[in-house]
Formats: structure tokens, sequence, C-alpha cells
């Protein structure tokens, strides 16, 4: 039997990326035998604030960091979309671009998966994916209370343990806006492209 091929999907704001977000890409690339990883940026998320970066600018940060890993890809569908982004309407498309024959892991942190009951059209979404959970540090997570709420089979999840490496991209930023340095916790040529753009120089609000 030909084995089936697996696509992990990463989608996220990525305002700006860092190791973090690469080092949760390639765990579960290499957990789950996945033969790609689609990173989406999201034009603008439903439940976050508003984006620094514009969505060009984004996608080249994302193009940059992924840019030295042939499994890595820039899906930019989420950009040339109206916002906000859905990720139910996201994985109906590339369910519809890749058929049946193709397994879709959408690839989350667990503080993220246990808001999965909020999401848009969360149902529909459930029928398009499997779930990469990947542990949080300090992140609590129960899978049998989310599928309590949500009709997600236990076969259709794999939790990862790892790297849980403690970064953010609104620490980078505040870092950024106060004169500090950031290297060593996101890509040199990224953070190089936020030198260039004098993107995050600007303190930001308490509520953003």
């Amino acid at each position: 039997m030909i084995p089936r091929v697996r696509i992990g999907v990463f989608g996220g704001s990525f305002d700006p990326i860092h190791f973090g977000h690469l080092a949760i890409a390639e765990e579960a690339r290499v957990a789950l035998g996945l033969q790609q990883v689609r990173f989406i940026p999201a034009a603008r998320q439903p439940f976050k604030g508003r984006v620094r970066a514009t969505g060009e600018q984004r996608l080249a940060m994302v193009r940059l960091a992924c840019g030295d890993n042939p499994a890595f890809v820039v899906d930019a569908r989420e950009i040339h979309r109206p916002p906000p982004s859905y990720t139910s309407e996201t994985l109906a498309s590339l369910r519809a671009e890749c058929g049946p024959a193709v397994d879709l892991w959408f690839i989350l942190g667990a503080d993220a998966a246990r808001e999965l009951p909020r999401w848009h059209a969360i149902t529909t979404l459930i029928s398009h994916t499997h779930f990469a959970i990947v542990a949080r540090p300090n992140q609590d997570f129960d899978l049998a209370t989310l599928q309590t709420l949500l009709p997600i089979r236990d076969d259709q999840v794999a939790l990862l343990a790892g790297p849980q490496l403690a970064l953010a991209s609104s620490h980078l930023r505040r870092r950024m806006a106060q004169g500090l340095p950031v290297r060593y916790q996101l890509p040199e040529a990224v953070r190089e492209y936020i030198q260039a753009q004098q993107l995050y120089q600007q303190p930001e609000d308490a509520h953003d």
C-alpha cells in the first residue's frame, strides 16, 4: 500500500515569526512524517488584536524564515483574502485542492487548542483535518475535556511534547520597542528585515 501524503498546516499572525514557530513546525514535521508544512500568515485573526506589520511585511518575514527548509512552504491565501481569517475556510480550500487522498494536519499550541470550541464553523474545520497539538510552557491541556465539547476522535489527534520554547511575538515586539536585542530569538534574515523596515519601534497599547 502506498503511504498517504501528509501535509501540515500552520497558521498565525507571525508578527513577527520567530524560532519558536519554526521549532514547532519542525517538531510536527518529524514526529508525524509530514511531507511539507504550509505556513499561512493570517490577514487578521478573530481573537487577536490588530497586527503591527502589514500582511505583505509578515508574508515577507515568513518567506525569509522558511527559505532554508525545503519542507516549509509559504501559503499567502489568507493575506490575499478579505479579513477576518477563518481557519475553517482555509482548510476547506486546502481540502478542495488536495482531495481526499491527502491527510491535513493542523498544527496549533495547547493554549489555542483549548479555545477551539469558540472558533468559527468549528465542526466544518474538524471534518477537514487532523490536529497536531503541541505542548506550551506552563500550559496544561486535557484532550478528554475538549472531546466532551467537540466531536474530535482519538485517531484525529496527535499530542506533541516539544519543543516548548518560551518565545512570543508580543514579547519580541516589546523588546524591540525598548531597543533591547532580539538576536538569536528569530532568524537573522528576519531581524535584518525588521530593522530595514523600521518595524516594531513604537510601544504598544496595553490592549494590543
